[in-house]
């Protein structure tokens, strides 16, 4: 069994990462936000947690059912996060990474349901070098290998002006 300050610290803790992924995917105008991520990553815990209480027998954990637990979460998170992704009108994708943030906040709550901080930390870590880090560099890779020769043709113009 579980203490209820560790209770506390886990639920608490993946709640905040999922708050923190939401107020990032929010502050760049994506569906989902704080409450939603902070939900995810709360529900996700909770539910390990709960497996982990009740598959708990003389000092031993059941894999198996932790295991399905988790297979479970993955899964549901899955349709949630394909109800982000839409094709426009020109055949373009979108919410990918919406989706993808979706699914690593409910993995995250599932960790942070586990116990284990030091993976916790350091996904929470790499998570937002990514997010910081691959705009631009998505951005800058575009212009560099996807630029149309007209494109080059005006920047050449204006740089010999």
């Amino acid at each position: 069994m579980i203490d209820y300050t560790e209770m506390l610290s886990r639920l608490t803790a993946a709640m905040l990462i999922g708050c923190i992924i939401g107020l990032d995917r929010n502050l760049h105008g994506k569906p989902t936000s704080i409450k939603t991520l902070g939900l995810v990553a709360l529900g996700s815990a909770l539910v390990t947690m709960t497996t982990l209480d009740y598959t708990y027998d003389h000092g031993r954990i059941d894999v198996t059912a932790l295991s399905h637990t988790i297979q479970g979460i993955i899964t549901g998170i899955g349709f949630l996060g394909a109800g982000v992704i839409v094709h426009d009108r020109n055949e373009q994708v979108k919410g990918l990474t919406t989706a993808a943030s979706i699914w690593v906040t409910a993995a995250l709550g599932i960790v942070c349901g586990i116990g284990e901080w030091r993976t916790a930390g350091t996904a929470v870590i790499l998570l937002f070098v990514l997010f910081f880090v691959g705009r631009p560099l998505e951005r800058m890779l575009h212009r560099r290998w996807l630029a149309k020769p007209e494109d080059e043709q005006r920047d050449t113009a204006v740089h010999e002006e």
